[in-house]
């Protein structure tokens, strides 16, 4: 289906499919984040029943977020962040008490040539990202998944730290 989200998307892949993932120690958790490990593996599986009992396509924070983003910048047809957004995030405990963390964007549609990719903007942005032109699509895919994992990591953290609606009233957007 194009430009909506559809299960046979999520199962069978349109476009392109992504995982990042990454180790995070702990010690790099609790200094930069001021989170605890199995906080933020709490705080996944909390998320994972609130999804399934939504009906919802994403067990995510926010992957709309950063791929909305990405798109603009790269010249993506932005109608496609419906399907592209859904995307499964899974979390384990590593034995050293570190977080494993991973994203799967199942239907990422991303491009590297015709269209919006054309735009003077956006085509320097997908120079500068190395991405511009034939063959370099893989490569965008990544870099989204890549921020999009960034995205979850950072929201994960500012909720289950308390951070996020601190620096909401401390940045104004609550008046």
């Amino acid at each position: 289906t194009d430009k909506k989200h559809s299960q046979i998307n999520l199962m069978r892949t349109r476009g392109k499919r992504v995982t990042a993932e990454v180790v995070i120690p702990r010690d790099v958790l609790v200094q930069h984040m001021r989170v605890e490990p199995a906080t933020i593996h709490y705080q996944a599986g909390v998320s994972n029943v609130g999804s399934m009992l939504s009906g919802a396509n994403n067990n995510g924070c926010h992957s709309p977020n950063g791929i909305t983003a990405m798109f603009i910048a790269t010249g993506q047809d932005v109608a496609n962040v419906a399907e592209s957004s859904s995307a499964i995030v899974y979390t384990e405990l590593t034995p050293e008490g570190g977080l494993y963390i991973s994203i799967t964007i199942p239907s990422l549609i991303v491009a590297t040539f015709g269209g919006g990719t054309g735009l003077p903007t956006q085509s320097e942005c997908l120079e500068i990202l190395g991405c511009k032109g034939r063959d370099k699509v893989k490569k965008l895919a990544e870099i989204i998944g890549g921020v999009v994992l960034a995205g979850e990591i950072s929201l994960a953290s500012a909720i289950c730290s308390l951070d996020w609606v601190s620096s909401h009233e401390k940045y104004g957007r609550n008046r």
